[in-house]
């Protein structure tokens, strides 16, 4: 699975622009600010249809222009595929693979790709919210269906939250707010569920990737928590759904006093531990490099070991602050499949990982 050639037109500051990738390690270099992440945002983009950065589209789109194109050369399932998305100002946007129209959701099913950016290191620092991004990120990819629990579970979210904060004002809106807890119990049974199954297999990847990446001085510890009252977030969804009933009948009155919605899959968290200590709390900036990069990489292998293939790799800024031994296990680590791995060490990096050098200058392949 990888990305053979990548055409950019009127996206973000590339006007035009046309490179071939290779299947093993892709070096993307140049000064800051010239376009080095607005070519791993694409590629991410043709795995989902959305960006990492931003949630509107419009945002994509060059200044001066009404739309912007991506096309690439894809190969996948043992064939080549031409998959292209178009973005036009005040319209919604066009997906085709191979000629054929198809929705964000089913990208995932020609192409995969795992990212590490700076900003993922909030998985570690912040609060609960950027580590659910996570799991849902790396669930939706493996199980498609996965994305319309995502998208039931936020219809429903949404519409109770606003029973909550308005009823006062409009009580027969209460009339509703039973039906929509029932909905979001019965949701996050199996949004719980999936989440369990993929934290599991994650702590054992990660664990072990963070304990070589350390060089056997750190522990890494993960763990995965939801609604007090499920005994069991693996067991069968209908088990579940029944646990958050209870759970939901206990905090009814406290909902309507607080008017928030407290039972439900936006309670999940995972917990990050380094020997033993919150990550959060007290981790370096070392180690929450470190563990983040942990995780990410741990996220490929569980890709692997789903499909039988290794998603694209993206690295973005990934080498900063870290030793040089680290960066040596880092370089050695991302062998397999293919990797687009930003920096401004061409030479160097070049010369570890023997891959092809593409250099970006201001929004344009000058190589």
């Amino acid at each position: 699975m990888r990305v053979s050639r990548l055409c950019l037109s009127g996206f973000r500051n590339y006007d035009s622009a046309e490179t071939e990738l290779e299947a093993g390690i892709n070096v993307i270099t140049g000064e800051n600010a010239q376009g080095k992440t607005n070519m791993l945002e694409a590629v991410y983009m043709l795995t989902c249809g959305r960006s990492f950065r931003t949630r509107f589209d419009r945002e994509l789109i060059g200044f001066g222009r009404d739309s912007a194109e991506l096309r690439a050369e894809l190969y996948s399932g043992e064939r080549e595929q031409k998959l292209s998305i178009i973005l036009r100002r005040g319209a919604k946007k066009r997906i085709s693979l191979n000629g054929v129209k198809k929705n964000p959701g089913e990208l995932s099913e020609s192409l995969r790709a795992v990212l590490f950016c700076p900003e993922d290191l909030n998985m570690i620092r912040e609060g609960p919210a950027a580590r659910r991004r996570l799991m849902d990120m790396a669930i939706s990819q493996l199980r498609p269906g996965y994305v319309r629990l995502l998208a039931d579970f936020n219809r429903l979210y949404e519409n109770k939250t606003r029973i909550l904060r308005d009823y006062r004002e409009n009580l027969p809106m209460l009339d509703t707010l039973d039906e929509f807890s029932d909905g979001i119990c019965r949701v996050s049974a199996s949004i719980i569920r999936y989440r369990a199954s993929f934290a599991r297999r994650l702590a054992a990847a990660a664990g072990e990737i963070h304990r070589e990446f350390s060089g056997a001085g750190e522990v890494l510890n993960i763990t995965y928590r939801t609604v007090g009252t499920v005994c069991n977030p693996e067991a069968p969804a209908q088990e579940i759904y029944e646990w958050l009933c209870e759970h939901q009948r206990t905090h009814r009155a406290a909902e309507l006093a607080a008017g928030q919605c407290l039972c439900g899959a936006h309670r999940d968290d995972l917990e990050i531990e380094i020997n033993g200590a919150s990550a959060r709390s007290f981790a370096s900036q070392g180690q929450t490099r470190t563990a983040a990069l942990s995780i990410k990489l741990a996220e490929r292998e569980i890709c692997l070991a789903e499909t039988g293939e290794y998603p694209v790799l993206l690295l973005d800024d990934v080498l900063s602050e870290l030793d040089a031994r680290r960066q040596e296990f880092v370089l050695n680590r991302i062998g397999g499949g293919q990797t687009l791995i930003t920096c401004c060490e061409d030479e160097q990096i070049a010369k570890k990982t023997g891959g092809r050098v593409i250099v970006v200058r201001g929004g344009a392949i000058v190589k």
